[in-house]
């Protein structure tokens, strides 16, 4: 398992400073102003799973306010060409913050990862999911790979990060390779870049971000989040305050989730104390193969799953937690695990 703990400002931290810049400065009339756009944009972006609020792993309704809570960011593969209401989800990132610690760990899950889909009751790439079902079959495949409840799901659209990083006017970011890769409208060879550090629009952050030509499902996962580093490094940077504005809209305008408002603004000491905040982000390690129907594959290693699902498990606290928003003060778990739910293998 390649583990690597770091303060450095991951995906979740980047997404979560752009919804609460208005509320971790001064209270200044421009804060009001963002605080009240971001409010509005996630009530715009609201859409409830079909399972309803609560995760079949979860005895009750989790409150970020005192509970350990997951969230899974889906980047999803769509485009005004293609304008399918369940595309292809491009990018998963599931995160596990702990309340007590004030510690989050991310685990980056490749998009041809091999893995059982519970709402199919086949195995197949985890992408396939959402393409299948929506939000609602990938967090049942992601809660089946791990064992663990999703609580909530951010889904961004790729024009989000594109319309993002074109708000702070580019960004810059190592390309570690000669690309030439289509753009967004799936036009062949429309970005070429050549190797080395410079300055990216959106376009071409977004091509670097998904391009698979060049090297492996891994170094992919760390080229996004590398990507998301430079984004937040510039929205941090204070000569582009005058430019948080445009970015709120570029994500709401791309966003869907279950979380409200006040939950997102629950975990604001997240940001305000984020260079005190404790950060874990993990890789699934496994191997490409293409199997008989031909298909390239991303065939996880069993120790890999085993030790990143002990590891989320044991930082969501599930066998013990102390559930402060518990009515049964005897039953201190908030966490259902019975025959239905437990985590399914190949039916073979």
């Amino acid at each position: 398992m390649t583990r690597r703990k770091t303060s450095k400002r991951k995906l979740i931290l980047w997404f979560l400073l752009i919804f609460f810049l208005g509320t971790a400065g001064a209270a200044t009339g421009y804060g009001a102003y963002l605080t009240k756009k971001a409010e509005k944009v996630t009530q715009d972006a609201q859409k409830e799973l079909d399972r309803g609020q609560k995760s079949k792993k979860r005895k009750k309704v989790v409150d970020p306010n005192y509970d350990n809570i997951s969230i899974l960011f889906l980047g999803v593969d769509n485009s005004e060409k293609r304008n399918k209401e369940n595309p292809l989800s491009d990018a998963l990132v599931l995160a596990t913050l702990n309340e007590e610690e004030k510690s989050m760990k991310l685990v980056s899950i490749p998009r041809d990862s091999y893995v059982y889909l519970p709402t199919e009751g086949y195995k197949d790439k985890i992408t396939h999911a959402h393409a299948f079902g929506g939000v609602d079959a990938s967090i049942a495949a992601v809660e089946n790979m791990f064992n663990v409840p999703v609580d909530y799901y951010v889904r961004l659209n790729f024009n989000a990060f594109i319309e993002t990083v074109n708000s702070l006017n580019g960004i810059s970011a190592e390309v570690p390779f000669d690309l030439k890769e289509q753009n967004s409208n799936d036009v062949d060879n429309a970005i070429e870049l050549e190797k080395g550090y410079q300055k990216l629009n959106g376009e071409e952050a977004l091509a670097l971000a998904r391009t698979r030509k060049y090297d492996s499902d891994l170094e992919r996962g760390q080229r996004q989040m590398e990507l998301m580093k430079a984004i937040f490094n510039k929205a941090s940077n204070p000569s582009s305050i005058n430019k948080y504005g445009s970015v709120i809209d570029s994500i709401g305008s791309n966003m869907k989730t279950n979380m409200d408002f006040d939950e997102m603004m629950s975990l604001k000491e997240y940001v305000i104390n984020r260079n005190n905040i404790t950060f874990d982000t993990m890789q699934l390690e496994g191997e490409g193969q293409f199997l008989d129907d031909g298909l390239y594959y991303y065939m996880l290693e069993d120790d890999s799953l085993r030790n990143i699902r002990t590891s989320l498990q044991t930082h969501l606290d599930l066998y013990q937690s102390p559930g402060q928003n518990d009515d049964n003060s005897d039953d201190v778990s908030n966490y259902a695990d019975d025959d239905e739910n437990q985590t399914q293998e190949d039916p073979m």
